[in-house]
Parts: C-alpha cells; sequence; structure tokens
C-alpha cells in the first residue's frame, strides 16, 4: 500500500508561483510513476503531469508547458510540482497519483493510488 498527502496548496494572486509537494509512504516509492492531476469546481479530473520513476521522461499537458515543472526526490519519497504564471484557470484541488508499474496509468488517469488534494485558489 502506498499512502500519498500533498501540501503547498493555497491561495496565490494571478502571475505567481506555488510549488506542491506530495509525500509518499512506502519502502518501494522510488520504483512508482507518479503524476498531478487537478479538478476545478463543476468539471471533470485532468491530468497535469507525469514523472516516471527514473525521472528521465515526464509528460504535460499542453495548458500547463512552459509553466509547470514536475520532479521527484526519491531520497525524501516526494514528488513536486512547481507552477508559475498562475491564472485564475488553474484553480483547482490538485491530486497527486503514483503507479507501481505502468507509466501509462498515471498519464490516462488510472493509476493505482491517490492523494486526497490540495486546493490552490489564483486570484485575479
Amino acid at each position: 500500500q502506498v499512502q500519498l498527502v500533498e501540501s503547498g496548496g493555497g491561495l496565490v494572486q494571478a502571475g505567481g508561483s506555488l510549488r506542491l509537494s506530495c509525500a509518499a509512504s512506502g519502502r518501494t516509492f522510488s520504483s512508482y510513476a507518479m503524476g498531478w492531476f487537478r479538478q476545478a469546481p463543476g468539471k471533470e479530473r485532468e491530468f497535469v503531469a507525469a514523472i516516471s520513476w527514473r525521472a528521465d521522461i515526464t509528460t504535460y499537458a499542453d495548458s500547463v508547458k512552459g509553466r509547470f515543472t514536475i520532479s521527484r526526490a526519491n531520497a525524501k519519497n516526494t514528488i513536486y510540482l512547481q507552477m508559475n504564471s498562475l491564472n485564475t484557470e488553474n484553480t483547482a484541488v490538485y491530486y497527486c497519483a503514483a503507479d507501481p508499474l505502468v507509466y501509462s496509468k498515471v498519464v490516462t488517469g488510472t493509476p493505482g493510488y491517490w492523494g486526497q488534494g490540495t486546493q490552490v485558489t489564483v486570484s485575479s
């Protein structure tokens, strides 16, 4: 079992930055593909970014390319999402996701594990 705990959400003005963290339990974290999703009010959950277990592959949604960066620190069992140039459309609950075997499961939204989410609110 893997437990994922997100942190770093909050209220930020448009144009600002936030860095989300996702801390994972489990001794095999370093072998997990990881990612971030978000769900805005009244909308379906959508993919944001993913990172392979060796961090040699990353994937981003078109809407965040060039502004968001996903990274991981396996020694800390943590992944990060650096979000820059935020706008009001980025307001959502952000969820961490993990899958022990298949990178594509994270990208397609069918990972084995989900976190509880952290709220990000961008004000105009």
